[in-house]
């Protein structure tokens, strides 16, 4: 195992790294930018530097500053949390170029699933599900219409490089896809700069379900179930729910075993998220993300299995802790991400917490960097913390939800508690049934009246 593991991250992600080190018995080493001088994980980690000024590019993003932090300070390994350089297949090979251990998959899986055309192709390859679309980018009006009209529409264009919905426009009918290709191919350059895009059908009222995966790198890989995260706004995940009340054992297990014979085959190492869109019983791939989820929690809630120790283990080359038969679920979890925004309008809300107290009890966990006291400063994703929840079935977990938001209490912010607090009374959401469209025209409905 590791002697002493630098964290490339901040926040709850950061302290989550932290806790599972300190358990495994690894030293830890908290970076952080001027602003987060007085963050909780830099308070608890055995040695802590300062990595530069408040802007992410000069401090987290900033690969010199920290492989000089891991040479200062001993650190023979680096987890990069989620965010930041936690994809980045550039970190990945400069710090195995300095014999330091990313943990995490390779550079080049990393790269692989980077690029969405080739993490679509490989996925196929391996016979994963995919959606039906382009082969590669499209440029040519001519082009892009020739394959809407094969494919059928509606069809949306994406960005080869995307991510957080930029990029990603909706054609409903052929005069729609002039239009909406060049907005995207702006919208993409603008913002990743790579302006290339591709084209998907289009599904209608799907739901996003992402299959958890572990490997060690060696062929042996295993799937921990499948997460709901259809309750998004713009793209952004808001709230997630294992296992998906839309999905059955049969159809669980079926996914799953792809999942995992597909990394097994890739031989990927480390922890990773297969997504999908989910409509009228089919998957269809949409990307794999080669990190650590923000919602892993509600995995750990109904397997038992601590997904960092498994990273910190397959990094190690100590394999992994459980095989495929070893795995159960047992009842639901959900998670719910409480961020400092205006529940309404979700604009940020930076400043002082002056109250701050989490619920307890059993089946409860708040993953959280934050105390009474504490500045949000307005650089960063405005994450407070997250709310877990575990029951025995759907129906006892969302009491006990519906209880540990009216404990939670945030104050000298907005926080989006009150969101929370309207979604566990609505009836759709009790019955859990929604799609990745469900949460933006429910907000649509609220603002109306």
């Amino acid at each position: 195992m590791f002697n002493k593991v630098l964290i490339a991250n901040r926040g709850e992600i950061a302290l989550r790294v932290l806790r599972a080190c300190k358990e495994l018995g690894i030293a830890t080493v908290a970076v952080h930018s001027t602003a987060d001088e007085s963050a909780m994980h830099v308070k608890l980690a055995d040695e802590s530097v300062c990595i530069g000024p408040p802007p992410s590019r000069d401090s987290y993003l900033n690969i010199h500053q920290i492989v000089a932090a891991c040479e200062i300070t001993g650190a023979d390994a680096v987890h990069p949390g989620y965010g930041f350089l936690s994809e980045n297949a550039k970190f990945a090979e400069i710090l195995e170029a300095h014999n330091i251990t990313f943990i995490g998959p390779t550079a080049e899986h990393i790269h692989t699933m980077g690029d969405k055309i080739e993490a679509k192709r490989t996925a196929a390859r391996l016979g994963i599900p995919v959606v039906p679309g382009s082969e590669g980018g499209v440029s040519d009006e001519r082009e892009a219409k020739r394959i809407a009209a094969d494919i059928g529409y509606p069809v949306i264009i994406k960005a080869t490089a995307g991510g957080g919905g930029r990029g990603m426009k909706v054609a409903r009918s052929e005069a729609d896809l002039v239009v909406a290709l060049q907005t995207a191919r702006s919208e993409a350059g603008a913002a990743f700069g790579n302006d290339e895009v591709y084209i998907e059908k289009f599904l209608g009222k799907p739901r996003h379900i992402e299959v958890q995966v572990v490997g060690d790198g060696k062929g042996a890989g295993i799937h921990l179930g499948e997460r709901d995260c259809s309750l998004q706004r713009r793209h952004q995940k808001v709230w997630e729910e294992a296992n998906s009340p839309a999905l059955n054992a049969r159809q669980r297990n079926e996914i799953g075993e792809i999942c995992a014979n597909a990394i097994a085959e890739m031989g990927y190492r480390g922890a990773g998220t297969i997504e999908f869109l989910y409509e009228n019983g089919e998957f269809y791939f949409i990307e794999m993300n080669t990190r650590l989820q923000v919602e892993h929690p509600v995995t750990e809630a109904i397997t038992g299995i601590d997904l960092v120790h498994e990273q910190l283990r397959v990094a190690a080359q100590a394999g992994l802790s459980v095989r495929q038969s070893d795995i159960t679920f047992e009842g639901h979890a959900i998670e719910c991400r409480i961020n400092a925004e205006d529940p309404r309008t979700f604009m940020p809300s930076p400043g002082t917490i002056t109250h701050y107290h989490t619920p307890g009890g059993l089946g409860v966990r708040v993953d959280s960097g934050v105390y009474a006291g504490y500045k949000i400063p307005p650089y960063y994703d405005s994450l407070i913390g997250k709310l877990i929840v575990h029951g025995r079935n759907r129906v006892e977990c969302m009491m006990r939800l519906r209880r540990c938001l009216d404990e939670f209490v945030v104050d000298g912010i907005k926080s989006t508690l009150p969101l929370f607090q309207d979604l566990v009374q609505n009836h759709d959401i009790a019955n859990g049934d929604y799609d990745i469209h469900w949460l933006e025209k429910y907000l649509a409905a609220t603002d109306a009246h």
